[in-house]
């Protein structure tokens, strides 16, 4: 039997070192990221497949902070009720999906961020001058989607005498908008400005400019990961400084003349 020269078997060893330690294997499975894939302006899976919105520029900066390339992200799709759960069994290594930072979803996940302030607003027609408060929608009809928290804040508080039509999701909102089957629809107003910025919805709707409400988004990482949250807050105060945040926020919020907060102070880690 023939045996390996000494030189050949430490290049074996060194390879061997190369491909299965030092982190090798997980720089070459890259980074998964939860976004939403239905929000125009915030995040939106296009026809050709790939992705545009404000969390998709925000998650894509912040991955290459990381050490991630652009082609080593992958997008996976999340819903409003299952972010934790993915994070928790590790399906994505953080989610940028237009996450409201609040104490109860604090239990389970920790945050990075906040990255943006929203509010609560409505949506009306553009040629609709008859809503320019919340408590002018008593007398009308608002759309929302089924178990909206902003729904429920019209409901109960600002506007009780308002029609709350529910329907699965914003899109349907904005179509029974359009065709006069409802008279306004609320949620956080960046995902307002998304669709009134959308291609093909020019000078149809606008904002009211309402502040119902306020939502700090944050960066969603798996409840205990320090490391990587604080990896991420350092990225996002850099998105700041060095002008990206702006750019990304006049790219996708640009169209609808929305009269965005300032990029807010990124919080401490607790």
């Amino acid at each position: 039997m023939k045996v390996p020269q000494a030189g050949a078997v430490s290049a074996v060893i060194a390879l061997v070192l190369t491909t299965s330690g030092c982190g090798g294997d997980d720089e070459a499975k890259g980074i998964s990221i939860g976004i939403k894939f239905d929000q125009p302006g915030i995040g939106l899976r296009e026809a050709d497949g790939s992705f545009t919105g404000f969390d998709v520029d925000v998650a894509t900066y912040v991955a290459k902070q990381l050490g991630y390339s652009a082609d080593r992200v992958e997008f996976k799709q999340v819903y409003s009720n299952d972010r934790e759960l993915l994070l928790q069994y590790n399906e994505v290594d953080f989610v940028a999906a237009s996450y409201s930072i609040n104490a109860k979803r604090k239990e389970k996940v920790d945050f990075a961020g906040p990255y943006f302030v929203a509010h609560q607003d409505l949506l009306v027609r553009a040629t609709d001058n008859s809503i320019t408060k919340a408590e002018d929608l008593n007398s009308k009809r608002l759309c929302s989607v089924t178990g909206s928290t902003s729904a429920e804040n019209i409901r109960t508080t600002l506007a009780p005498k308002a029609s709350i039509l529910e329907l699965p999701g914003y899109s349907e909102c904005l179509v029974a908008l359009q065709e006069n089957q409802a008279d306004a629809m609320t949620t956080d107003n960046a995902i307002l400005a998304g669709y009134v910025a959308r291609k093909g919805n020019e000078g149809k709707f606008k904002l009211t400019g309402q502040s119902l409400s306020n939502e700090n988004y944050g960066i969603g990482v798996k409840k205990g990961d320090k490391e990587l949250q604080g990896k991420i807050n350092d990225a996002l105060k850099k998105m700041v400084q060095d002008g990206s945040w702006d750019e990304a926020v006049k790219k996708n919020f640009g169209p609808a003349n929305f009269k965005y907060d300032p990029a807010p102070q990124v919080a401490p880690i607790g």
